[in-house]
This record gives structure tokens, sequence and C-alpha cells, in this order.
């Protein structure tokens, strides 16, 4: 049982290739978790949403409750990357214009329109609104399942703590070093001089708690997100070469930011009994699996059956739920 192989894992990533079926399969553990008993937090953060018609529910940014069984329960979200930015840059705009003065706010909020399209702004500004999902998830649910965007999206997405927890950490050296020669300076001038210096040290000193506040939340998500007790990332694929030879690099690409693997889900396995052409297509499928369930060893791996119809809504999500319950 699937379930059974994550044990007791805070934080799913499920994630793969574009168009293996994903959000099914993410949906569907959610569900089967639900079922059990626990209160399930199911968040996308694929800017090409299928959450909303996978369970024929609208849902957007703020939290929409899908399922309810006695205690259990699934709550989804999905992260709408827009308005994550415009919300995360009015954030910066706020700040640094409570912090720069008068004469250089207006060419400031200037560059920072500019950044809207950077690259990495958005994924930048996703990463703050996974990283309140993970507190979420950790504070007020049982688990929380992220249904995320194909392989090199998500890859960059979680290598992104480190690195701007990096660039924070380098940037409060740099105020460090820039704080002691401007003390330096100071005990060279006029005590008139020092007095003026009154309202920039005190932005200084905002600049530096809200570079010291990012500098931990960033440090905080990757300690969840590398602690193998906390959080597992399930791979899902289907039993085609190319599929399966992305699979194992995604697997390498987990492996070096130390993200831990928990399980291998093999979907839309096509019947051996099906007549004499996808009987062919069935065993190239089962070389393939048994190949990829090879270079994955020592990952718990489970196989989909290719369902006779498109499975929509409550009741055809309850039927992935008891296929990865069964497998």
């Amino acid at each position: 049982m699937l379930l059974d192989d994550l044990g007791t894992s805070r934080i799913l990533f499920v994630g793969g290739k574009g168009g293996v079926g994903k959000s099914t399969v993410a949906s569907g553990i959610a569900l089967a978790a639900a079922q059990r008993g626990r209160r399930v937090l199911l968040v996308s953060t694929d800017p090409a949403h299928n959450l909303g018609q996978l369970w024929e529910r609208t849902i957007g940014d703020a939290p929409t409750q899908l399922f309810t069984a006695g205690a259990g329960g699934v709550t989804g979200v999905e992260i709408d990357p827009q308005r994550t930015v415009d919300r995360h840059l009015a954030a910066v705009g706020e700040t640094m214009s409570r912090l720069l003065p008068e004469r250089m706010r207006k060419q400031s909020l200037a560059h920072l329109e500019l950044a809207r399209e950077a690259p990495g702004s958005h994924e930048a500004a996703v990463l703050e609104r996974v990283a309140e999902a993970v507190q979420l998830g950790l504070e007020d649910y049982d688990l929380a399942v992220f249904d995320t965007a194909p392989t090199g999206h998500t890859l960059r997405l979680l290598s992104l703590p480190a690195q701007l927890g990096e660039w924070a950490t380098s940037l409060l050296e740099n105020r460090d070093r820039s704080e002691r020669f401007g003390a330096a300076m100071r005990g060279l001038v006029s005590a008139r001089g020092a007095e003026g210096d009154t309202a920039k040290e005190a932005a200084d000193r905002r600049l530096r708690q809200t570079l010291r506040l990012r500098q931990q939340r960033f440090t905080r998500v990757r300690e969840v997100l590398t602690d193998s007790g906390v959080t597992r990332f399930v791979v899902v694929s289907i039993a085609e070469s190319i599929p399966a030879m992305e699979t194992v690099e995604l697997v390498r690409g987990l492996d070096a930011i130390g993200i831990a693997v928990g399980a291998l889900v093999i979907n839309r396995r096509t019947p051996a009994e099906s007549g004499t052409v996808l009987a062919e297509r069935s065993e190239r499928e089962r070389v393939s699996a048994r190949a990829l369930v090879t270079a994955l060893a020592g990952v718990p791996a489970v196989q989909l059956p290719l369902f006779p119809e498109e499975l929509m809504g409550e009741a055809g999500l309850r039927v992935v739920a008891a296929a990865l319950e069964a497998g």
C-alpha cells in the first residue's frame, strides 16, 4: 500500500514528466489519506492547474474544502503564480518605500516593475507561497500533498531554498561589513553628523531584520524539504522509454539537492489481455517498467492500470485512491 510505504511523512511532493498523471495521483493520495481519517492540504504549484477539473470544483488561491469523511478531509489550493508575483512585489515595494530616501523611491519602484518578468521572479514568488503552504500543512493538517509542475520547473523550485538562503546570508554579511565601516567613519565625524545618521541607522536595522526573516524562512523550508522523516517525493511515470529516462534523471536531481524519494508510481499500464496490438504494447511497457524499477532499486513501486474511462470528480478519484491503496 502506497501510504504505508510513505510512513509518517507530513509533506509529499508528487512530480514527474508532463502528462503522466501527476495531478490524478496527487489527488488519489490525498483522498486515500483522508479516507484514513487524515486532514489533508492538497496544493497545486503547476501553472497549468488540473485540480479543479479533476475534482470538478472551482479551486483558487484560497483554501477550498473538497472532501470530508469523519475527521478526515481534503482542502485544495491552486497557487496563482501571477497573483503571487504581484503580492510579492507589492510587499517588496512597500518595504523599499519605508527604507529608501524619498529621492530614490521612484527609481527603485521602476526597477522593481522591470523585475516582474525577470527570469526567476515567478519561481522565487511561488517559493514564498510554497513555504507558507508547508508551514500551514505542518501546523493545521496531518498531511500536505503538492501537485508539482513538470520535472525541470520542479527541480528549479526545490533547489531555490538553498540558493536564496545563501543569497540572503551574503547580503547580511555585506551589511555587516558596511556597518563596521560606517561605525569607523562615524568616529571621525562631528557629533552633529552622527546625530544626522540616526534615521539611516534605523532604516538599516529594518533592512537587516527583513533580510534575517527571509534567511530564516528559506533555511526553515530547506530543513523541512531535506528531512526524510518529514518530506518525501513521489515520482510518477509511465512505462515508456523517454518518460522512464526522465524519471531516473529526476531522482538523481532530487538526490543532489537532498530530497528523499518515497515511492514510484508507474501509471496507465496497458492490460496484457487486450488483443494483439495492445498485448504487444503491454509487453513493451512491462520491459520499460521492469527497467525503471531496477534503476530505482530500493524505491517502493506501485503500478496503476490504464482505466477504461477518464476518472473525474470524487467518484473517479475514489477509484484511483483504491488502486493506490491496493498497490
